[in-house]
């Protein structure tokens, strides 16, 4: 049989090199070439790194990720996104807290996805367009020293702050301009109301309760003996009651509003390079098993999910405060306009 005229097998030669090519791409079995997804996130890295490995290896996409610097934490990030606004370089956003991502939806960042694999989480914790969707979550809690309280004279309720029962420099809050203290400042002006909470705010620096650094440092005064209780997050609580330390936790305000549960949240970035495959990490992100596996290993200790598992049996009933994290987040201006008359002075 004759060879084909020379521009047929010119042809032939380009149609072998180019299947052979898409092969090579393809990666036979192996990681799908060009499929990648890239992730912003501020969860700690010895927490995120393990889940989005395991995303790789069950996928075959690629994953990039991008973490927190650990003194700028989440505001780099959010900075990070803003400024790259008019072309995205992120697929999806994985906030250890919700706060910050409410406010890149405010200023257009975020696209709107209805993850099918969200359909049993609350509507609390989730955003009715679809902006975000919560995961996991830490609930803001006492921390008694056992010690030197009894049982019977263990706190109760956000008020018992305020009670004499208790000398003022034996009760401890972070300063509630940073972190989840300003996060739940900002709840309480949401749910009793900006003058009630103002009031609050006002009796607690007159009575003269310890404010700190940080709920790690309320805990470990609270573990030292310095401070009788104080307020924190379940992670840090958490940490010292695998330690050994002679604490325990008690939710605030389960017979009447519940405490606050500050989850995470993840969201997709609009004008996503790579939006297909953002779908697919945000599903893989809010699902169960994922929302599980950050239960277990320690970096939250309640899930979103009704009836899920939590952490620890001191957590599995914390009934939480039913507040619109939205709300919350609107709530934010005003109240840290307000405490920073009251607390900086």
């Amino acid at each position: 049989m004759l060879p084909p005229p020379l521009p047929a097998r010119r042809g032939l030669v380009v149609r072998t090199t180019l299947l052979a090519l898409t092969l090579v791409l393809a990666g036979c079995g192996g990681r799908t070439a060009g499929r990648e997804v890239v992730v912003y996130t501020s969860v700690d890295q010895v927490y995120s790194e393990p889940i989005l490995k395991e995303y790789e290896k069950k996928s075959g996409v690629r994953v990039r990720t991008v973490y927190d610097v650990e003194a700028a934490k989440t505001t780099g990030l959010v900075t990070r996104l803003q400024a790259e606004k008019g072309r995205p370089q992120a697929d999806v956003f994985w906030n250890g807290e919700f706060a910050q991502t409410l406010g890149l939806k405010e200023k257009g960042i975020l696209a709107p996805y209805h993850s099918p694999v969200a359909a049993d989480i609350p509507a609390t914790f989730k955003d009715p367009e679809g902006f975000w969707t919560g995961v996991g979550g830490r609930a803001r809690v006492f921390i008694v020293n056992t010690t030197l309280l009894k049982p019977s004279e263990y706190p109760s309720s956000l008020e018992d702050l305020l009670s004499s029962r208790w000398p003022a420099d034996k009760i401890g809050v972070a300063h509630p301009l940073f972190g989840t203290m300003a996060t739940h400042a900002a709840a309480l002006y949401a749910t009793i109301g900006p003058e009630l909470a103002g009031a609050f705010f006002t009796a607690l620096r007159e009575r003269g309760v310890r404010v700190v650094d940080g709920n790690s440092v309320v805990r470990d005064m609270v573990v030292s003996g310095q401070l009788a209780f104080g307020l924190t997050d379940t992670d840090d609580a958490a940490g010292a009651i695998r330690r050994g330390a002679p604490v325990c936790i008690v939710a605030p305000d389960q017979k009447t509003s519940g405490t606050l549960v500050i989850p995470g949240a993840v969201a997709m970035i609009a004008g996503a390079p790579h939006a297909a495959e953002a779908r697919a990490m945000v599903d893989y992100l809010v699902s169960a098993e994922t929302e599980m596996a950050l239960v277990q290993s320690g970096f939250y200790q309640i899930p979103v999910r009704p009836g899920a598992k939590a952490s620890d049996p001191a957590f599995a009933n914390i009934r939480p405060l039913p507040v619109s994290l939205k709300e919350v987040h609107d709530q934010m201006p005003r109240s840290a306009s307000e405490l920073r008359e009251i607390f900086v002075r």
